[in-house]
């Protein structure tokens, strides 16, 4: 209305403002595209040579119940199934007779092999080896305990949750590095953004000041 004297709101813009909003976006497109935050992992496998493993596959006889594996996890997840359930009860019996033996065709996918041995891992499965394209896995008589001498806790060398205080300490300082490794590779951008930061925080006490 006329004689009305209308109000207006001033909009007050910092500079710098709006970077600071897509800058760490485009940091975090930036480390998504270049698998920053990709997590690889590795295990160790130990492969005994083959008189070895002969030598011990005659002194240790058993009779093997096999498992062949030649497709994806997802065509063999019955199988790997059925491989779980058997080997829960070799290792609740500790079944001295029996033993199993997993075939690895030429078709087989990698993700069956991890899951094989993620399957070691969970039913507590120690006694086992790996000879050319095949697994053998059997169980030991246990010893009994003498009196007379201390409680032994024996030393269990391979892929299993035996060693976990370990593989903790491994992977703390596998994590430690590897932010240690990012921080050095794009220290350029964080220090752009830190200095942006700085700037517009200095901006914004100046211009309250004014005020």
């Amino acid at each position: 209305m006329i004689g009305k004297r209308e109000k207006r709101k001033k909009f007050f813009y910092v500079p710098g403002m709006i970077s600071l909003i897509f800058i760490p976006l485009f940091c975090f497109y930036h480390f998504y595209k270049t698998d920053a935050f990709k997590d690889e992992r590795s295990i160790a496998i130990f492969f005994p040579s083959d008189s070895i493993v002969e030598k011990q596959l005659s002194l240790h006889k058993r009779i093997y119940h096999e498992f062949n594996f030649n497709d994806s996890k997802v065509a063999e997840n019955k199988k790997l199934q059925d491989l779980q359930y058997f080997l829960r009860k070799l290792y609740r019996e500790n079944d001295t007779i029996n033993g199993v033996k997993i075939h690895l065709g030429n078709k087989m996918t990698y993700d069956v092999y991890i899951r094989v041995l993620d399957i070691f891992m969970i039913e507590k499965i120690t006694n086992y080896v790996q000879y050319k394209n095949d697994f053998f896995v059997s169980m030991f008589p246990k010893r009994k305990q003498d009196k007379n001498l201390p409680e032994m806790s024996p030393i269990i060398c391979g892929y299993g949750e035996y060693n976990r205080l370990y593989f903790l300490e491994q992977e703390k300082q596998r994590q430690f590095k590897y932010v240690l490794t990012l921080y050095k590779e794009n220290w350029i951008i964080l220090l752009g953004y830190l200095g942006i930061v700085l700037l517009n925080i200095f901006a914004l006490v100046k211009f309250n000041k004014n005020r």
